[in-house]
């Protein structure tokens, strides 16, 4: 039930290792997506997401006005957080959504991955829900109601990936090399 799911795009952290290389914030760096326009990273990541997906929240740090900005243009809630970690910021986004019958994890830096794998994973979500590309996991992540306590317990750093262990995971064969396209250096600004 498409409708019903919650997408929480990360966008706290800071992508030093692309700052360093390119003095910019890599979410705002300007990149060509799938569909031939050049819009700045997270601009695409947001584009990406199905209509059928209207309940949105971006988590962000303080003094990011413009990630602010293209989030709100986008339809999306807002949750500011001093905390780069990305524990902290799914739980913080999940305890923010209210209820919700299922999260979508989506990464801010993900600019490459088409709407159809996110419509399939989103399709049928219990327990966790996976893409998976060439014999590998990727993003984004659908989380099952059930988890809701378990990721908004989550802290620090690290991620909802130790939930797998914990719930039943669905993998979704998906024919996109998207699902595993992160921006950490400026060259991964162009799909190949």
């Amino acid at each position: 039930m498409t409708s019903a799911i919650t997408a929480i795009v990360l966008a706290a952290g800071q992508g030093s290792r692309f700052r360093a290389l390119s003095g910019q914030d890599k979410l705002l760096a300007p990149c060509v997506g799938r569909d031939g326009v050049r819009r700045p990273v997270l601009e695409q990541v947001l584009v990406n997401l199905p209509a059928s997906v209207t309940r949105r929240w971006v988590v962000t740090s303080p003094g990011r006005s413009e990630v602010v900005r293209l989030a709100r243009h986008y339809g999306c809630e807002v949750l500011l957080l001093d905390s780069a970690g990305m524990g902290d910021s799914i739980a913080a986004a999940v305890a923010a959504s209210g209820p919700a019958t299922d999260w979508l994890v989506v990464l801010g830096d993900m600019p490459f991955i088409q709407v159809a794998s996110i419509e399939r994973v989103i399709e049928r979500v219990e327990g966790v829900s996976v893409p998976v590309h060439a014999g590998r996991q990727g993003h984004p992540v659908a989380f099952g109601q059930s988890l809701g306590p378990v990721l908004m317990g989550l802290t620090g750093d690290c991620g909802a990936k130790a939930l797998f262990a914990q719930a039943e995971v669905r993998e979704v064969p998906v024919d996109d090399p998207g699902v595993l396209w992160d921006v950490d250096v400026p060259q991964s600004l162009e799909f190949r």
